[in-house]
């Protein structure tokens, strides 16, 4: 629904701006600076930024070799925490075995966090002393 605007209300400097005939909706007038009577109008051009976004820092998670945890164990816990499959468990629990370290996948932090956290919960729950920890790649 439009209104119709009350001229009564304005003082009159006010009603000095406005420009219209009778029975005209009212429009501002343009003031212009210029003096040639043609109206201006300025042009810009919009520029959109893309924000930069950076890859997450990588982290590696590793588990260490210890004597006294079973190798089934690992290999449940590979497949349980980290989603490998049999043969690729039973691969990484095999090299840990013979080097002493194993990397087991690369995640960003709060992943890695997440992962080597579940390991070692495992393992305390089920009294191994399985050492699982990450390191910035």
């Amino acid at each position: 629904m439009l209104r119709r605007f009350d001229r009564s209300l304005l003082s009159s400097d006010q009603t000095t701006r406005f420009s219209n005939g009778p029975g005209q909706p009212l429009k501002a007038a343009r003031e212009d600076k210029g003096g040639s009577g043609g109206s201006k109008s300025d042009t810009g051009t919009i520029t959109r930024t893309k924000p930069k976004t950076q890859r997450p820092n990588l982290y590696r998670v590793l588990l260490l070799n210890d004597d006294y945890t079973p190798m089934e164990f690992v290999i449940l816990v590979l497949q349980d925490v980290f989603n490998k499959t049999r043969e690729e468990a039973t691969r990484i629990m095999y090299h840990v075995h013979e080097k002493g370290v194993g990397e087991c996948g690369v995640y960003p932090y709060e992943v890695a966090e997440t992962k080597v956290t579940r390991v070692m919960d495992t393992a305390r729950k089920n009294q191994h002393p399985l050492q699982c920890v990450m390191e910035k790649q």
